[in-house]
């Protein structure tokens, strides 16, 4: 886990931000976007948080403990001195006391007082606190390379049952403490405050997990292993990849190609014959680099002609069928298994020659029957190719100037993509460039199972292809639940302090960010902890069918105020968590909450910056917030659905990663 914040922000409250309710992002939930009230608390919309008398305006950047605030009054009357010895007694009453204008001005408010010296070891920085503008509560998980347990050296593994909180859920952990008796111990869960009772193995006291209690964790980042594997042996290598490629008759559409020789002239390749020379060339990739992957073709125009490895009849599935979901999956089942390439290779360079384009584009169905297939086989690829918009069978999209015209459309596409998902296949999209195919819908296939969503042109497609089939799946079925202290939410997702979000497939090279808030009910009483625990539970099914959870616990330090050494802040957290939180809002059609998160990062990537200059990632990072800020001022200038090239752009940003993440990737990629 990689934090935006060396601190956890306990009270850092939006300015002018609203206060109100909003949707889970995929759920019915009411979750407050930036700050949940109280209980029994109402909000006014544009009214920040109120600020409680420990909150000041400065930060000394170290967990401190809240003093009373005295009260604000004036001094009281110095007392009268007797001048008995010299005058004889009064018998009249005194002179009234002075009025209160003339007396000293009250001591000033806390606010005003100068701030405290730095910590120790501050000095020499040379760099200042920053005032917040977005929430730097935000931590980031490089999935991908957490399921990669190959890559697990010095990890602690184990085969023991992970030990749960009876109410939360949270497993125990070296960091969790307790305190033993006789028979039991009791764990006071550190999330939820709930008193567990665990066994032990022998008498003693003792104040954290240790060896009285069996199978008690001894790490931070511990990987539960399954006592044994019900599955067969599982050949990785023996996977699928299916090839479904759009026949129509706008795939004839010509484009020029400029020759290298300036003497020759200019020639004209057509989409079609530019697919043809990628899957010649792909097929020759696999069969140098994977000969026992299993390959097969599926076409699709007015029909869906499914050729599998190109050694039997081919079967073509048309009007009726095209409709018919339960048939055209029972029919990509059903088919021949495909031989692996080595054996087919001379049947399917054949059948790639003898394409020739014509008719409608049946994407939809040959969409299905090639997930179908690819099914059989977990870990298995889908690269679809197409240049125009579904406008037959299912998934059909009618013209329109709503963003999905046929209300079907979209739920056919969810649905397949949850099914390719369930079943550990990937789909990769690919578009020509100048066309409308619904990506934003289309892109759906891509987006929920780990594929790519490009717009190609007919002198990169063989690139693309190529790139797509070097996505390896790692893990399938993964779900990751976060764990904060109570008194925690996570905005736009949960309003609890539990959080789990299913992933699905994870490739090489995936990260996701979260981000976490402090009730205002719990503030007061978080700002009085050192510090705060947090735990990810990671859950999924390996190449070789194992199911595995991994569990990593960590605390953070809690700082006081809103103001942070910029020091303490990591721009690329910051940058890949407003990517995949803005686009996933924009895909939601929430553009404008989209807006002030882009506007607020813009802000705060600004001030970091300006004490910390690092001109690479201010140029990466800054240019995804002002390619997200055209597109989400376009949605709500022209008030449009997204086009091809903005849901490209979009999607890509769901699956933004960060420099550094990039960087390992290309290195072990150099590596093997």
């Amino acid at each position: 886990m990689e934090f935006a914040c060396s601190h956890v922000v306990c009270n850092w409250s939006p300015e002018g931000s609203l206060m109100g309710g909003s949707d889970v992002m995929g759920s019915g939930l009411s979750v407050y976007p930036c700050s949940p009230p109280s209980e029994g608390e109402t909000t006014d919309p544009g009214v920040a948080l109120r600020l409680s008398v420990t909150e000041h305006m400065y930060d000394n950047r170290i967990s401190v403990i809240p003093q009373q605030e005295p009260g604000l009054v004036p001094p009281p009357l110095p007392p009268r001195r007797f001048e008995s010895q010299k005058y004889p007694r009064r018998t009249s009453l005194p002179p009234p006391p002075p009025p209160l204008s003339s007396l000293p001005p009250p001591p000033p408010p806390l606010s005003s007082l100068p701030p405290p010296l730095p910590a120790r070891g501050a000095e020499g920085q040379g760099e200042q606190s920053i005032r917040l503008k977005a929430n730097v509560n935000v931590l980031s998980l490089s999935v991908g390379r957490l399921v990669d347990i190959s890559r697990a050296s010095g990890i602690q593994t184990t085969q023991c049952p992970v030990m749960r909180c009876g109410r939360c859920s949270a497993a125990l952990s070296s960091l969790s403490s307790l305190q033993n008796t006789q028979e039991t111990a009791v764990w006071l869960c550190e999330f939820c405050g709930l008193q567990n009772s665990l066994s032990t193995s022998g008498p003693g006291t003792g104040s954290k997990v240790g060896s009285r209690v069996r199978g008690a964790p001894r790490g931070r980042d511990v990987i539960y292993l399954p006592l044994q594997n019900d599955q067969d042996y599982e050949n990785l290598e023996d996977v699928m990849v299916v090839f479904c490629v759009d026949i129509s008759g706008s795939m004839s559409v010509t484009s020029e190609v400029t020759p290298g020789n300036a003497m020759r002239s200019a020639t004209y390749v057509s989409r079609l014959q530019s697919i043809q020379d990628a899957l010649q060339r792909a097929l020759s990739s696999l069969l140098k680099t994977s000969p026992h992957r299993r390959v097969a073709i599926v076409t699709f125009n007015d029909e869906v002609v499914v050729y599998g490895d190109g050694s039997g009849v081919p079967v073509s599935l048309r009007d009726w069928a095209l409709v018919d979901y339960d048939y055209l999956r029972q029919q990509g089942q059903q088919y021949n298994t495909p031989h692996c390439i080595a054996e087919s290779y001379q049947h399917l360079s054949r059948r790639v020659k003898e394409l020739r384009e014509h008719g409608a584009t049946a994407l939809g169905p040959a969409a299905l029957v090639s997930v179908a297939m690819a099914s059989r086989f977990v870990g298995s690829k889908v690269i679809l190719c197409t240049d125009g918009r579904a406008n037959i069978g299912l998934g059909e999209m009618e013209d329109g100037p709503a963003p999905f015209s046929s209300p079907q459309s979209p739920y056919f596409y969810r649905q397949l993509a949850n099914e390719a998902a369930n079943k550990g296949v990937i789909v990769s999209v690919m578009t020509f460039e100048g066309t409308d195919c619904r990506l934003a819908e289309v892109g759906l296939l891509a987006d929920q199972t780990g594929g790519r969503v490009n717009i190609v042109n007919i002198g990169t497609v063989a690139t693309e292809i190529q790139s797509a089939l070097a996505d390896n799946i790692l893990a399938t079925g993964v779900t990751a639940t976060l764990l904060a202290a109570d008194g925690m939410y996570f905005p736009y997702e949960e309003c609890s302090h539990c959080l789990v979000r299913d992933i699905g497939n994870v490739t090489e090279g995936v990260e996701i960010t979260f981000q976490f808030a402090c009730k205002p009910d719990s503030t007061e009483s978080f700002m009085r902890r050192d510090r705060l625990p947090f735990q990810l539970q990671l859950s999924f099914t390996t190449r070789d069918q194992q199911k595995v959870t991994r569990i990593i616990t960590e605390q953070r330090r809690v700082t006081t105020s809103s103001w942070v050494w910029a020091g303490s802040l990591n721009m690329s957290v910051l940058g890949v968590h407003c990517a995949q939180l803005c686009a996933r809002l924009t895909m939601k059609g929430r553009v404008h909450e989209a807006q002030r998160q882009l506007r607020a990062q813009q802000d705060l990537l600004k001030d970091i910056s300006e004490q910390r200059s690092n001109p690479k990632e201010e140029s990466i990072y800054g240019n995804w917030i002002n390619t997200m800020t055209t597109i989400c001022d376009d949605l709500t200038t022209d008030s449009q659905a997204l086009s091809d090239e903005a849901a490209k752009v979009v999607y890509q940003m769901k699956r933004a990663s960060s420099v550094g993440q990039r960087r390992r990737k290309q290195t072990d990629m150099v590596a093997l």
